[in-house]
C-alpha cells in the first residue's frame, strides 16, 4: 500500500467497521493490531455475537437471518427505538450520554443490514434468548434476539474477509506507542521508533480492563483480582496517548462490565477456545450464596440481560471474591447447555442441602437456614414462567423478585463463580461521529474513537448486545468521516 489515508488502531468489531466504512469511500486504510494474528480480534472474538437492534418483529428480521425451520414456530416481540432507549436509560440509571445513545439506537437497524450486505450472517439466539413452550413454539425475551453466525470467532473471520476484499491492509504484532501531532492535528501514529502518517487516526483499541494497575486505580481496590474474560491486550495505551495530547476523558471511569464467571476452571482468563462459555448466567433460575451460605443479591431483579453485567462487581465484594450458584434438579434441567455443560466443568453435586454446603466448604448451618427461609417465603400463587417477568417472588432479604422456585428436589448442584471483567465503561470523550473531543469540547482534528475506547454510553450496568451494535454504528460513522 502507498501511504495510508486512514489508520485504524485495533482489530475488533468497531475497528473493522470503521475500516470497512472508510474503504468503501475509496480511502486507503491501514489497520494496526497489537496482538499477533493467532490472538487477534480484540474482545469481539470472545463474545457470543449478540447484537441488540431495533426491529418490528420476526417478519422484519427475516431479510438478514439465515433460514431456520424453527422460524414458523417462533414469536419475536418487536423492539422499537423507544424501548431500546428506555432500556439504556434504565440500566445506566440515566448516567449515559443521551445523544450517543440516540445515535446508536437510531442507527442499529441499518448497521446490521449494512454488515449483512458486506457478508455477515445472522441468526436468532434460540439457545440463549428463547424458551420453548409445551406446544413446541419458541418465545423470545430480553430485547437482544439476534447474533452473527459463529459467535465472536465467526464475527471476526467475516470482518477479516471483508477487509481483504475492500483492500484494507492489516498488520499484526503492531503495538502503537503514541500519536503524532502537527499544528494541533493528529497526523499519524508511532510504532516503536517508526512513524506512520495518515490524514486521520481511528482509535478502536478497547478500554483498560486488562491493566491491573489501572483497574485498581480507577475501579477501586480489589479489582486487580478480577479475571480478564477477553483479550489481554486492552491495556489503555491509546487512551493514555490521546489524553497526553489533550483529549478529554469520557464516561464513567469508576465502573465496568463485569459478570458471574467460572471460578474453578484453571484456564479461566482470555481463553480463546472456550471464549464466553465460562460465563454463568443461569442464576435467575436458582439462588446465589457466599461463603457464609447467605444470599446477597436479587437473582430475579430482571431478565439476566439487564443484570449480569453488574453482578460481577457484587461477587467481587464477597468473601474471597467468590460465590456459588445453587440449583436443584428441576432448575438444573432448565440451564443452558452452552454454559453449564461445557467441557471440563464439573459441578459440585450432593443429595442433600447439608451435603452440598459441606462439599462447598461453606457455612452449613447458614446455608441450610438460607434455603429453608427462601423456600418458605415463595409466592406459590403465581406460576413460574421464565419467558416473562412473572412476579413470582420470594419475600426474604434480599428479595427475589421473579422466578422464585423452591430448592427442594435432589440432587442439588452448585457452580463456583467469581468476577469476570469484560470491559471498562470509561474512555475518551467523543461525539456521535466518534470525533475525539478536547477538554473544551472541541474536536481534535484527525482523531476518532469507537468501540470500548469511546466512553459515555454505559455506566454501572449494560444491556446484552449493546456493545457490538455501538461499535458497529459509531465505527461506521467514524469511518465515513475519517
Amino acid at each position: 500500500m502507498s501511504d495510508p489515508e486512514v489508520i485504524v488502531v485495533g482489530g475488533g468489531n468497531a475497528g473493522y467497521c470503521a475500516a470497512h466504512a472508510a474503504a468503501e469511500r475509496g480511502r486507503r486504510v491501514l489497520l494496526l493490531e497489537k496482538a499477533p494474528k493467532t490472538d487477534a480480534g480484540g474482545n469481539s472474538y470472545y463474545t457470543l455475537g449478540s447484537t441488540r437492534m431495533v426491529h418490528a418483529g420476526l417478519a422484519d428480521l427475516l431479510e438478514v437471518l439465515e433460514p431456520d425451520q424453527r422460524h414458523a414456530r417462533t414469536e419475536v416481540p418487536p423492539y422499537p427505538e423507544a424501548e431500546f432507549l428506555a432500556d439504556l436509560e434504565r440500566v445506566t440509571e440515566g448516567r449515559g450520554d443521551k445523544e450517543l445513545a440516540e445515535a446508536v439506537v437510531e442507527g442499529s437497524r441499518d448497521a446490521v443490514r449494512w454488515l449483512h450486505g458486506l457478508g455477515m450472517r445472522f441468526e436468532l439466539m434460540y439457545e440463549r434468548q428463547a424458551h420453548e413452550q409445551p406446544d413446541g413454539t419458541f418465545e423470545f425475551w430480553g430485547g437482544s434476539h439476534v447474533r452473527n453466525v459463529g459467535g465472536g470467532p465467526g464475527l471476526m473471520a467475516v470482518h477479516e474477509q471483508v477487509a481483504a476484499r475492500l483492500g484494507v491492509e492489516v498488520r499484526y504484532d503492531c503495538a502503537v506507542t503514541g500519536l503524532i501531532i502537527d499544528a494541533g492535528e493528529v497526523v499519524g501514529v508511532r510504532v516503536g521508533e517508526d512513524e506512520l502518517r495518515a490524514e486521520s487516526v481511528v482509535i478502536a483499541s478497547g478500554g483498560f480492563e486488562a491493566n491491573a494497575e489501572w483497574r485498581q486505580r480507577h475501579l477501586g481496590d480489589g479489582w486487580q483480582y478480577a479475571k480478564v474474560r477477553g483479550t489481554p491486550y486492552n491495556t489503555g495505551d491509546l487512551i493514555q496517548a490521546a489524553l497526553e495530547i489533550g483529549a478529554d476523558r469520557g464516561g464513567d471511569w469508576s465502573t465496568c462490565h463485569s459478570v458471574p464467571w467460572d471460578a474453578s476452571f484453571p484456564g479461566n482468563e482470555s481463553n480463546r477456545a472456550l471464549t464466553n462459555r465460562l460465563s454463568r448466567y443461569g442464576y435467575p433460575l436458582g439462588i446465589v450464596v457466599n461463603r457464609h451460605g447467605q444470599r446477597f443479591l436479587d437473582e430475579g431483579a430482571d431478565f439476566r440481560n439487564y443484570t449480569y453485567a453488574k453482578y460481577g462487581k457484587v461477587i467481587l465484594e464477597q468473601p474471597g471474591s467468590v460465590a456459588f450458584q445453587v440449583f436443584d434438579a428441576n432448575a438444573r434441567a432448565m440451564l443452558a447447555a452452552y454454559e453449564y455443560e461445557m467441557p471440563g466443568i464439573v459441578p459440585v453435586v450432593a443429595d442433600s442441602v447439608e451435603g452440598l454446603a459441606a462439599a462447598l466448604e461453606i457455612d452449613v448451618d447458614g446455608f441450610v437456614r438460607t434455603v429453608k427461609e427462601f423456600n418458605s417465603s415463595i409466592d406459590t400463587t403465581r406460576p413460574l414462567d421464565p419467558a416473562v417477568k412473572d412476579g413470582r417472588l420470594a419475600a426474604v432479604e434480599p428479595v427475589k423478585s421473579n422466578w422464585a422456585a423452591a430448592i427442594d428436589k435432589s440432587p442439588y448442584y452448585a457452580y463456583p463463580v467469581t468476577c469476570g471483567i469484560s470491559f471498562t465503561f470509561g474512555g475518551l470523550r467523543g461525539d456521535v461521529d466518534g470525533r475525539v473531543l478536547d477538554r473544551s469540547g472541541e474536536p481534535i482534528p484527525g482523531l476518532f474513537a469507537c468501540g470500548e475506547t469511546l466512553g459515555g454510553l454505559f455506566s454501572g450496568n449494560y444491556p446484552t448486545g449493546a456493545g457490538l451494535i455501538a461499535g458497529s454504528v459509531i465505527g461506521r460513522r467514524a469511518g465515513a468521516l475519517a
